[in-house]
């Protein structure tokens, strides 16, 4: 039997058109209003570099956290291979503090994607002795919880310095997530009390193919080593119940599209993909209750598909709030 849903979110790759990137960043500032009015609990964006979606998602959560008053915020992820610990540490905590304690930043470590092409751009003189481990993860955990950055504190002159990154936002560092598909990954996130994104991507490092059977065994471990640890699902669904027919054709279409690629792990890493859940909300949540991952989670930041139009995201997110979450057993 499945837990009853406690919070409903979504998660939005912020596409953008190179000519007009503006008008993207609005529709994604947008989608999150409109997520707050539907009383959605949480609204998480993607990161992307070197692409046409968000390239800085604390920025436009700093957007976004002046435009609701409610909603949660999250990253999912941000990678810590493009980033400083330090001045994100900052930066977070900053955001935090102007949304009120409503941030929660994922992050993931791990060499920036296309490392060869992007290293002598990003860390030209130190991409040799960079350190892409959770070692990395650490050093943002220490600041944003409140370790000692420098071993200086006091007034030099006139200057007043502190030795602990500044701002200190409280709580911020019980809200930060892990985004991981590997087993040690779950394991890892549970030891540094962290909370766990999973979504619809997991690594098949063992016999079994079955991607509910692999999610689950991530949530185990997880909650072996943080059972007070939050953990949020992130798989694509796709309610079509206000949908119009080309609409309803269009999203079927995309799933069809993507699912030979379910079908067995993909390269070296053994990468297993979820299949889309297309269909009415009544047909997706038949489905999810049958899905032993979902069966032990209470929180879901559902993915958005990356290249849908604004009227879309528009209908799904309201037949998620309206319909889907309610069959979910989430009370408005």
């Amino acid at each position: 039997m499945s837990r009853p849903l406690r919070k409903l979110g979504f998660l939005t790759i912020g596409l953008f058109d190179a000519a007009d990137p503006r008008r993207g960043h609005e529709s994604t500032l947008e989608i999150i209003e409109l997520g707050e009015r539907l009383g959605f609990d949480s609204a998480w964006v993607r990161h992307r570099h070197l692409q046409y979606g968000i390239s800085s998602p604390v920025a436009v959560l700093a957007a976004a956290s002046q435009r609701t008053s409610r909603i949660e915020l999250g990253t999912a992820v941000i990678p810590l291979g493009w980033e400083n610990p330090l001045r994100l540490a900052e930066d977070l905590a900053t955001v935090d503090l102007l949304s009120g304690g409503r941030l929660n930043p994922g992050l993931s470590v791990g060499p920036p994607m296309r490392w060869d092409d992007v290293k002598d751009a990003l860390y030209p003189d130190t991409a040799d002795a960079e350190d892409f481990s959770y070692d990395r993860v650490e050093r943002l955990l220490g600041f944003v919880r409140g370790e000692p950055a420098t071993g200086f504190s006091g007034t030099q002159g006139f200057e007043v310095f502190s030795d602990r990154v500044q701002p200190q936002s409280p709580g911020l560092g019980d809200r930060l997530w892990y985004g991981g598909a590997s087993l040690r990954s779950a394991q890892w996130a549970g030891e540094h009390r962290m909370n766990f994104l999973t979504s619809s991507v997991v690594k098949a490092e063992g016999e079994s193919t079955d991607f509910a059977e692999i999610q689950l065994s991530h949530i185990r471990a997880f909650r072996e080593h943080h059972p007070a640890g939050r953990i949020s699902q992130g798989l694509v669904v796709i309610p079509t119940d206000s949908a119009t027919p080309h609409q309803r054709a269009k999203y079927e279409a995309y799933a069809e599209k993507r699912l030979p690629r379910t079908a067995e792990p993909q390269g070296p890493a053994r990468t297993l993909f979820s299949p889309d859940f297309v269909g009415t909300s009544a047909e997706i949540a038949e489905r999810l209750h049958a899905h032993k991952a979902f069966r032990e989670i209470d929180e879901v930041a559902f993915a958005l598909p990356f290249t849908f139009e604004h009227e879309d995201y528009v209908q799904i997110l309201t037949d998620i709030a309206e319909r889907l979450g309610p069959a979910l057993g989430r009370n408005s």
